[in-house]
């Protein structure tokens, strides 16, 4: 179900922009994303930052693009969200010497503290290569291309987590059967 409510205002906005335009595609992304966080308020009573980050930055773009009916501002919200995070976690580290992911992540993964930091650091990395590539693609190609992108690009964010996952599977400390 969880995997379904991500990727519906993704599909949702790929396939109003193949039946309709960019201008379409962009409301119904709006729309779409606005129902996504009520059902995802509902269900857990609380939207992560990441998810009104989000949230906000669509309306935001979505609003621009809409209003002065430039295709540009909601190509490079992913860009915009992207350098933020990375920002936001570059800053976290290395200024306030503090670990973001472990912070938000902790209570669910017990790790080592320098695996925190390696995770942090590729989440940077991971952050930094998706804006380059988005705005590579919002800068040089076609709006047909950038929004095929947008749904094959789900790809990136996939192997990631897979690769991540495989990286700390090891370094997850075991449950201990109670007797």
């Amino acid at each position: 179900m969880k995997l379904i409510l991500d990727f519906f205002p993704i599909l949702l906005f790929f396939g109003a922009y193949k039946l309709a335009d960019i201008y379409t595609a962009t409301g119904v992304l709006m729309a779409a994303t606005v129902v996504q966080m009520a059902i995802i308020y509902a269900m857990e009573r609380k939207l992560q930052a990441m998810q009104k980050a989000t949230l906000v930055l669509i309306l935001l773009f979505g609003t621009l693009t809409l209003v002065l009916h430039d295709d540009r501002f909601i190509k490079w919200k992913p860009t915009v969200l992207y350098g933020a995070m990375a920002i936001a976690l570059a800053v976290a580290l290395w200024a306030l010497k503090k670990n973001f992911l472990k912070m938000l992540l902790g209570s669910q993964l017990e790790l080592p503290d320098r695996i925190w930091g390696r995770l942090n650091v590729a989440w940077i990395g991971y952050c930094l290569f998706m804006a380059l590539i988005n705005g590579y693609v919002a800068a040089y190609f076609t709006t047909e291309a950038w929004v095929n992108f947008k749904l094959w690009g789900y790809v990136f964010p996939i192997v990631f987590l897979v690769a991540q996952g495989l990286y700390i599977a090891p370094h997850l400390k075991e449950d201990k059967p109670t007797a």
